[in-house]
């Protein structure tokens, strides 16, 4: 434990640490990294990074420069001048070095959140590029059988997100999702007692393909508004593209740090191209959707959604598809995966089944 260090520094010099003095006396030197209403997060080479209450802390005094925000305070793209911080008395002070002036006080009680000058120029007045800040994961996974039969199946997924502002103390302005989901299996099964003349082998194939799009731009933390593409191919239904192209709403009913539930909806339009000699459909529908996802012990995660799609202009028409998936750490970045899905289509091609169910097994690696 130190007294506290002076809060300029020397061209060069290494920047002197913040210092936060506790209601009991004893004093930590270290970093604050962040405060999310009377909770303050200090990182100290001695104990780690804690969580300090406010009403632990009698002094704080930070080399680093931050920005406060206050309760009920609409976090704009507006920039903000950082200041360094001293907290004193249940109130947060502000200084501006250059001018040696008190930029804002803020009482404690009307705090919502500080964050450091660096993460407030990228999370709130930056803006991102297309390809950065996203997370999520891609999967894989294959099943081989080589006897008298022959069969090969293969699997792959991409889930990607990207939310703005990325860090989660900070409300959302836009989402972006990109799923991409395929699947390709072929058997082989000769003829037993074989012909003569011989007789081909029989040939069964797999191949269903998804991948959709979403843009969500957030009205108030929990309503936003949405725009989104989807297209599907499933040879098991006869089904050669189906494209959905729309706009709606959507609400995020739940959310906590282990659990969120939304539900949305949307207009679009929908072509449905089948096999011959099934005509095509265009179709006005919606899309109502509801998703969910929790986080378990041991950091499982279990994810699973449900979507109805009517139409409007034929309400003989309509689909379903219900997801639902468990994802188990392994080790590091690596996880196993079990995913279910199942997809249901009232009008499929002549001679096809209209229900399409799989259930995927396969390993699963996380990006960030």
């Amino acid at each position: 434990m130190t007294q506290p260090a002076a809060s300029g520094w020397a061209q060069g010099a290494k920047p002197a640490p913040d210092v936060i003095v506790f209601t009991n006396g004893d004093q930590l030197t270290g970093t604050l990294e962040r405060a999310t209403g009377d909770s303050f997060v200090f990182k100290s080479d001695v104990v780690g990074e804690i969580t300090v209450t406010a009403d632990k802390i009698k002094e704080l005094h930070t080399a680093g420069k931050f920005v406060a925000l206050k309760n009920g305070e609409k976090v704009t793209r507006t920039s903000k001048t950082p200041g360094t911080i001293t907290y004193q008395d249940n109130a947060i002070s502000l200084a501006d070095e250059s001018s040696s002036s008190t930029v804002e006080t803020v009482p404690v009680k009307d705090l919502a959140a500080l964050i450091d000058s660096a993460t407030y120029g990228k999370e709130v007045t930056g803006n991102p590029g297309i390809f950065q800040d996203w997370t999520g994961g891609v999967s894989g996974g294959v099943s081989l059988v080589e006897s008298t039969q022959t069969g090969q199946t293969y699997s792959a997924a991409v889930n990607l997100i990207r939310l703005v502002p990325s860090v989660t103390f900070l409300p959302a302005r836009t989402r972006d999702t990109v799923n991409v989901l395929e699947t390709y299996g072929k058997l082989t099964q000769p003829v037993i007692p074989q012909t003569t003349p011989a007789t081909p082998d029989s040939v069964a194939k797999t191949n269903i393909f998804h991948a959709d799009a979403e843009h969500d731009k957030y009205l108030t933390p929990r309503l936003y508004g949405l725009v989104g593409v989807s297209y599907d191919h499933n040879f098991s239904q006869g089904l050669n593209l189906q494209q959905i192209y729309g706009a709606g709403i959507g609400y995020t009913v739940i959310q906590t740090p282990v659990q969120e539930f939304d539900v949305k909806a949307d207009v679009h339009y929908e072509r449905q191209n089948f096999v011959p000699p099934t005509a095509s459909t265009d179709l006005i529908g919606s899309s109502f959707t509801e998703l969910y996802h929790r986080t378990l012990p041991r950091k499982i995660l279990f994810t699973e959604s449900g979507t109805f799609i009517p139409s409007w202009n034929d309400p003989s028409i309509y689909s379903a598809i219900f997801e639902a998936g468990l994802q188990l750490p392994t080790y590091k970045r690596f996880s196993l995966n079990l995913n279910l899905q199942d997809n249901y289509l009232s009008n499929p091609a002549i001679g096809f089944k209209d229900n399409s169910f799989q259930f995927l097994t396969g390993i699963t690696y996380t990006l960030k």
